[in-house]
């Protein structure tokens, strides 16, 4: 039986939608990529990132808050600047998927475009032996939209 407090049920359920939404759906069998959006959904589902949400200030939309993020990353180490492109990605790909309607087009910044960018540069500060990583990265990047229509597909089943 489900259960919605047992995290180990939560984290199948949402697996089982990302793979239905981009496999089944999408026809894209990347597990890697598959995996990481469904610990994506996962993570934001659960809780969210402190300083991060919508609600920290009742008018901040998602573009406020990622230029908000943006605007920390400069003078970064690279590893903690790898991080932090990491989380601006995240975010942007989760409310450029899962909540479209709260991403208007006069936001501060365009966030497909930013989250392209932020993962992009994440994987590029990645060590260089980080591979799997820099790879993945990269993938998020340029498979960026494909990931945000797996993501309203998500919500799309998950809704009914």
């Amino acid at each position: 039986m489900f259960s919605a407090r047992d995290p180990e049920d939560v984290e199948r359920f949402f697996r089982g939608l990302a793979e239905h939404a981009f496999h089944g759906r999408l026809g894209v069998v990347d597990p890697p990529l598959v995996d990481y959006v469904s610990d994506l959904l996962v993570r934001f589902i659960r809780n969210d990132p402190p300083g991060c949400g919508p609600g920290r200030f009742p008018e901040e939309r998602p573009g406020d808050v990622v230029a908000r993020m943006l605007a920390m990353v400069h003078d970064q180490p690279a590893a903690r600047a790898a991080d932090d492109y990491r989380r601006i990605g995240d975010y942007s790909l989760f409310w450029s998927g899962v909540y479209p309607e709260a991403v208007r087009p006069r936001q501060p910044i365009d966030l497909r475009a930013t989250g392209k960018r932020a993962y992009r540069l994440a994987g590029a500060l990645e060590p260089e032996t980080a591979v799997a990583e820099r790879r993945l990265f990269e993938r998020l990047s340029v498979e960026f939209d494909v990931c945000v229509a797996g993501l309203a597909e998500v919500r799309r089943v998950w809704a009914e």
